[in-house]
């Protein structure tokens, strides 16, 4: 299954040296999820071959700017371009009456259904479900109501061996079967327990977003051992104090957020306008954690 993220914006508070406020898109199962929708982000698909129409899921994590400016247009020129098919969008619950006054004072009624979703910042819950993933909210400290998302594919089916195909001659139309626990009768009337027939499916991956942040531990158990987790590295570790007075996290506190939590690969972005070289926060965060990467715009990352 396909389970990959793009970075449409990686930049904090405003879009500064050709990055753009925070966005992500990914996808799972051929299936659209935007996080978060900082200003310019539908033209950041666009740059990117990136079809905002297949979006049918939306995470807006919390209520400042650089998350959701881009939202409004993002939702007009869906309705100008004739969707029809629903859209589910989650966030806070001001939200809903920022787009419904948005919407009003320009005379727009959208030619299809927007489905939302409040979320609350008290407690984590889980917001959505279907058959690919779960979407579970994490709770963040930021100086506003503020959640981060997790990702978890659904487990899947065993895997058939395929020796045991090879040596049964087992039909394409019994496999299914096989997989979900039926037991299998050969051409000589041997009975074949599934459990033979098959090995135990993957681990089901996880992704992680936590947004912004005060660098705290208390969500540490919910992202243990996440495939990828993205942690905001907004300062270096020597603007320490103004990250504590913004509610932010620093490059070296995240790398050390990654090893408590034993994740197996570490993105950090939402990045100070006062850094144009990202050099520096990926080797600090490094300091802690060495699977690191940037989240470098239009970059996509194959969670493993």
């Amino acid at each position: 299954m396909k389970f990959e993220l793009t970075i449409l914006g990686s930049s904090s508070a405003t879009p500064i040296f050709e990055r753009n406020p925070t966005s992500q898109l990914l996808n799972i199962n051929e299936k659209y999820y935007l996080i978060d929708c900082g200003e310019g982000t539908q033209q950041q698909l666009m740059r990117f071959g990136l079809k905002a129409q297949r979006i049918d899921y939306i995470f807006i994590s919390h209520l400042h700017g650089d998350h959701y400016l881009g939202l409004v247009g993002l939702l007009s020129s869906m309705h100008l371009n004739g969707r029809s098919k629903p859209i589910k969008v989650f966030g806070p619950p001001e939200l809903k009456e920022i787009l419904d006054m948005q919407f009003k004072f320009s005379m727009t009624a959208l030619r299809f259904p927007l489905e939302f979703y409040p979320t609350q910042a008290v407690k984590s819950d889980l917001i959505f479900e279907n058959t690919d993933v779960k979407v579970e909210t994490i709770i963040l400290n930021h100086r506003i109501p503020c959640t981060g998302f997790k990702f978890t594919l659904k487990r899947r089916l065993p895997k058939i061996r395929m020796d045991k195909v090879a040596e049964l001659a087992i039909p394409v139309e019994h496999r299914q079967l096989i997989k979900k626990g039926f037991p299998y009768t050969d051409k000589d009337g041997n009975i074949h327990q599934a459990e033979e027939l098959t090995s135990p499916a993957d681990e089901p991956r996880s992704y992680a977003y936590c947004s912004d942040t005060l660098c705290d531990w208390t969500f540490i158990d919910q992202i243990r051992g996440v495939n990828l987790l993205y942690h905001e590295s907004t300062f270096r570790h020597d603007m320490l104090a103004r990250a504590e007075e913004t509610y932010h996290t620093t490059a070296m506190q995240a790398g050390e957020i990654a090893k408590r939590a034993e994740v197996k690969q570490l993105l950090i972005g939402h990045f100070s306008a006062r850094y144009r070289d990202l050099n520096p926060l990926l080797e600090e965060a490094r300091l802690k954690f060495e699977n690191v990467a940037l989240a470098l715009e239009g970059k996509t990352f194959e969670i493993l």
